[in-house]
């Protein structure tokens, strides 16, 4: 970041046009999660971070933010950059926000380069920040968390505990360790424009990386350009998850969906499922090496009733491979199997999964994703709340969308469909596993703010309700 800020100055680029940029950029991101306006509370240190705030606090109240500052250090203190964006701001209306609109704390404290122990008068914001948290207010720290090493993700006793996190050009390293987690919250990259942001290394998912992915329909496509889509899924007792799985695929624009399910709950889950799914019942799963399927996603409400049939699909299928679920405990017992299939496969293991397929000494889920892929010549989407997509020779990819909401049973079933769907149009393994991650936390957040769901309510059948929209806005 620094180094690109120092190129863009070489350049003629002035700080106050980075400032106006950055400050525009998180009151856009402001209003992407809270369409309502409300009552938005800047906490300004005297630095450039309380700069890029007060800007986004002008543009805030332009369009009907109630808003108050609060300065924690004398005006003659600040910077004369921030000094500006505090005249320009002048003084705003405030009131007590009885329009029933959310209450938001910018946290414009400390930036970038700051490190723990906090100090004095910083420390005691940073409490009052986290006291007004606690009493129902949503956070934003913009470019980091005020106690927290943006290098290493070390955090102050006292750090703020941000639900968002607005980082301002690139994501620094220390946001994306797995200690740092509760502190940042969901992560957005507000991009300028000036700076060169090809860092290397590893990357995450946000719009401007992904869009390229979802090119337009040609006006002349037909369904067989969007994959046949067969879904090995459900056993008696969990035939939801077959259902869920099979609408994922569909919202993710399959071509075709077929859902292979057990004899026995044929006739539960052909009742069940989308009139759009065809739903076929299986003797054995090794007849399946025969269909005429282009991808395949296997696993969700499986059983292990029929494990070597399982494995053997795994093993000798040749097209492209969701392997989920009861898939994964299943090949947990013969890895062997992973090294000799014959395509390509996406595993998507949650963390108690990923510790039956790969046991490991405690280590970094980043570390943990790398190893796994030396090992494996296959791609994995380790799902947690900052999913991680790991494949061999390629970067680590860091997804941002999601909500604790998401913690609720059938969201993994949703995201393998949707995964399934996505290598259905032809996308590599890597990069339907980013996309299809991005775009189901993305519909989560969107039925939060959209439509009212909060997190104890939100249903994987919410996030399947808002993929479209989702799909829209990536685009």
């Amino acid at each position: 970041m620094r180094a690109s800020e120092e190129a863009a100055f070489a350049g003629g680029v002035k700080a106050g046009r980075l400032m106006e940029q950055a400050g525009k950029g998180i009151a856009r991101s402001v209003a992407k999660f809270f369409p309502r306006p409300g009552k938005c509370i800047l906490f300004a240190g005297k630095g450039n971070n309380a700069g890029d705030g007060l800007v986004a606090a002008r543009w805030l109240a332009e369009a009907g933010w109630q808003i108050e500052t609060r300065l924690i250090f004398p005006p003659n203190e600040l910077s004369s950059l921030t000094k500006r964006m505090l005249r320009a701001l002048g003084k705003p209306a405030r009131d007590d926000n009885d329009g029933g609109g959310p209450t938001v704390i910018l946290d414009g404290l400390l930036g970038l380069g700051a490190k723990p122990p906090l100090r004095e008068p910083i420390r005691s914001a940073c409490r009052e920040i986290n006291a007004l948290r606690e009493r129902g207010a949503f956070v934003v720290a913009l470019d980091l968390p005020t106690g927290l090493d943006g290098d290493s993700g070390a955090a102050d006793d006292a750090c703020v505990v941000a639900d968002f996190t607005f980082t301002i050009g690139f994501t620094k390293r220390g946001l994306v360790v797995d200690d740092a987690l509760n502190f940042v919250g969901r992560l957005e990259v507000i991009g300028l424009e000036e700076l060169n942001t090809d860092a290397g290394g590893a990357e995450v998912a946000i719009p401007e990386t992904l869009r390229d992915l979802l090119p337009r329909r040609k006006f002349s496509a037909y369904k067989n350009q969007f994959g046949r889509v067969g879904i090995v899924a459900g056993s008696r007792g969990f035939t939801g998850a077959a259902v869920l799985c099979s609408l994922g695929a569909l919202r993710a624009g399959a071509g075709l969906v077929e859902l292979f399910v057990p004899e026995n709950i044929y006739e539960i889950v052909a009742a069940a499922a989308a009139p759009e799914v065809m739903v076929k019942p299986v003797k054995s799963y090794g007849d399946l090496l025969e269909e005429p399927i282009d991808v395949w996603a296997i696993g969700p409400g499986l059983g292990k009733s029929r494990a070597a049939q399982i494995r053997q699909l795994i093993r000798d299928a040749e097209q492209p491979m969701v392997v989920d679920a009861d898939a994964l405990n299943i090949l947990a017992d013969d890895m062997a199997v992973l090294k000799k299939a014959r395509g390509p496969r996406l595993l998507t293991p949650h963390p108690g999964e990923m510790k039956r397929i790969f046991p490991t000494r405690k280590t970094s889920r980043a570390d943990w994703a790398t190893k796994f892929c030396r090992e494996y010549k296959a791609t994995l989407l380790l799902k947690g709340s900052r999913t991680i997509v790991a494949e061999r020779n390629r970067p680590l990819s860091y997804n941002t969308t999601g909500t604790p909401g998401m913690a609720t049973g059938g969201m993994g079933d949703v995201l393998t469909g949707v995964c399934g769907g996505l290598l259905g149009a032809k996308l590599a393994p890597n990069d339907a596993a980013r996309l299809g991650a991005w775009l189901c936390g993305r519909a989560a957040e969107l039925a939060l703010s959209r439509d009212g769901a909060s997190e104890e309510s939100l249903l994987p059948s919410d996030v399947l309700d808002h993929l479209g929209m989702a799909f829209r806005e990536l685009r």
